[in-house]
This record gives structure tokens, C-alpha cells and sequence, in this order.
């Protein structure tokens, strides 16, 4: 099967192309712009590792470039689209919301055109568990009240939802969006909670605890979210032309536990602590029901959080040997 997935230099796009290339009969077509919204040696370094494969082809396209994004669909038939590719980030929105327009509104635009003009047979693209807003009732299924997102960004991706609909509707293209909840794993993003904890931590450094770390989320496995994503990309089944899933573990974790998970691992008796008040645009407490998707695709999450915090320190440290 032909595939492309854009941002696979990021987190979720590089660990699902890396999964997608097991099956030798699968082509995959990845783009991304390889920008400095963080380490952009971490991406390279995600690049190379996929690099390696024979049927793994890359080019440097900005997903805004919609001269460049209609060629690499023109010259390609793509089965299937897995938009990876926006701007990342609740706190970064508030400060900079006119990169979140271009990139997860504009930039989101040029793909569904594409696909749409290119007859793909399904756009499969993120979402984010933020459309959520601060809801009070969990856990939250996919057919809660999004209307009062908290961030910029979550209002971009709420906007996304919401173009895929009448897409859907009008011009009958079949799109899945996928409600990530935090996201976490071996070559995850620095701007991440374990990420930065872990990094932080290790170089005996003072970590920020925002809201005292009274926040409850719902972590969620990379090997568990791409076993998600691969079932939708295989499944024969319709399940309708438009659908929205959560992407999440359904449980929720005390961030003060998850912290003390990390503390424990890393053999450290007093770590440095700045305790800080809620952010702006951050919410409380996130908690998915994945009801729908178990459902649909017959997969469930395998990893726990102790088992997930323990291969994400194993492959920082061997990361920076």
C-alpha cells in the first residue's frame, strides 16, 4: 500500500513510518519541514533511522507550499494520507497563534484539498484530546460538547474537525480524527512532561511544577497509539465516511505519581522542585474513554506507566551516551 504520512519527523509521524516499513509491502511517502520548534537533531536523527529502509522516501515540503504538496500528489497515487503535520503545543499557541492559523488551519486546507482532488481513499489526521476544553464530566467520549477550547491550538484542531465533516459530507471523502491524549515514549518531543522531567532531573537541574502538579492525565503509549493508527489504516470494514476517535489509554495518572515513577527510576533522593501556579490554556485533568475505538479496531493498550516511564529513561540514556 502506498502511503503518506507528513510530519514523520516528528514523534507520532516518525514511530508510525518506522512501524509501517515492518511490512515490506508497504510504500511510505513521508514530508516535513524539519522546522525549529525543537531539536532539530532529534529529528534528523529520526530521519536517518528511516532512511535506512529501501521503501521509505522523504522530501523537505512545508504542508503550507501548495504548489509542492500538489506535485508529490500528482506524481503519486496515495491509498491513504496521515496528516502528522501541524504546530504542536498549548502554551506556545497563546504566544503565537498566527503559526498555528498558517500551519494547522491553512496548512490542513492544502492537505484535504489534496486528497480530495487526488481521489485518496481516506485522510486519516490528529486531533487533540484539548478540544475538550476543562470538562468536569469523565471519562470523555467522543460525542462531549467541544465548543470551549481552552487554547489557540485547540481551536485549531477543533477547527479541523469540522472542515473533515463537511468534506466528508460534500465531496464524500472518508476521514478519521484522532483525539491524541499526551503522548509519550522512547524519541518523544522535549517540550513534553517526561521529556523535560527526565532531562532536567538527570543533569541534577530544577524542574517547573505547574499547579503544584495537580493535573490527572490520560499518558498514552507511542506503541499503543501506532497500534491504533495501523488498524485504521488496514481495516477493509467502513465504519461511515466521518469519524473521531479517542486515542488514549482510558485511565488517568496523578502527575505527582507519574513524577514520583521518574524520580524512582532515576534513583534520585531529593530532586529540585519549582512549584508553579495552572498555566493559561492548560487544563486539569484529561481522561478518554477509547470505548470507540477498542470497538472498532479490536486493539487495547498494552503498555502501563511504569513499564512506559522505564523505556523512555533506557533510551534517553542511551540516546545520549
Amino acid at each position: 500500500m502506498k502511503i503518506l504520512v507528513t510530519g514523520c519527523a516528528g514523534f507520532i509521524g516518525y514511530s508510525l513510518c518506522y512501524k509501517l516499513l515492518k511490512n515490506k509491502k508497504n510504500i511510505i511517502f513521508g514530508i516535513d519541514n524539519v522546522n525549529n520548534y525543537y531539536d532539530v537533531e532529534l529529528k534528523k536523527n529520526r530521519l536517518k533511522k528511516l532512511k535506512k529502509n529501501k521503501n521509505f522516501f522523504f522530501k523537505k515540503i512545508d504542508i503550507c507550499n501548495n504548489s509542492k504538496l500538489s506535485e508529490i500528489f500528482k506524481k503519486n497515487k496515495f491509498h491513504t494520507v496521515v496528516n502528522l503535520a501541524a504546530q504542536a503545543g498549548v502554551r506556545n499557541s497563546i504566544d503565537n497563534p498566527e503559526i498555528y492559523f498558517e500551519y494547522n488551519l491553512i496548512g490542513f486546507f492544502n492537505i484535504i484539498e489534496c486528497s480530495r482532488s487526488f481521489k485518496v481513499n481516506h485522510l486519516i489526521y490528529a486531533s487533540t484530546s484539548s478540544v475538550y476544553g476543562n470538562a468536569t464530566k469523565f471519562p470523555l467520549k467522543e460525542n462531549n460538547n467541544t465548543d470551549h477550547p481552552q487554547s489557540f491550538y485547540a481551536a485549531t484542531k477543533k477547527c479541523n474537525e469540522v472542515i473533515a465533516y463537511s468534506y466528508s459530507q460534500i465531496y464524500n471523502l472518508k476521514t478519521t480524527g484522532l483525539r491524541f491524549f499526551t503522548v509519550y515514549g522512547p524519541f518523544g518531543r522535549p517540550d513534553m512532561a517526561l521529556f523535560k522531567f527526565v532531562e532536567k532531573l538527570s543533569k541534577s537541574k530544577k524542574i517547573d511544577l505547574y499547579n503544584n502538579g495537580n493535573h490527572y492525565r490520560d499518558f498514552t503509549y507511542i506503541d499503543d497509539v501506532i497500534g491504533y493508527v495501523e488498524k485504521l489504516i488496514f481495516l477493509q470494514d467502513s465504519n461511515g465516511k466521518y469519524n473521531i476517535y479517542n486515542i488514549c489509554t482510558g485511565k488517568t495518572i496523578y502527575l505527582k505519581n507519574f513524577l514520583n515513577e521518574i524520580i524512582k527510576n532515576l534513583k534520585l533522593k531529593k530532586p529540585k522542585i519549582n512549584k508553579l501556579k495552572l498555566q493559561t490554556g492548560d487544563v486539569k485533568k484529561t481522561h478518554g474513554s477509547n470505548k470507540e475505538i477498542t470497538k472498532f479496531t479490536n486493539f487495547k493498550p498494552r503498555t502501563n506507566i511504569k513499564e512506559g516511564i522505564k523505556n523512555f529513561i533506557n533510551w534517553y540514556a542511551d540516546y545520549n551516551k
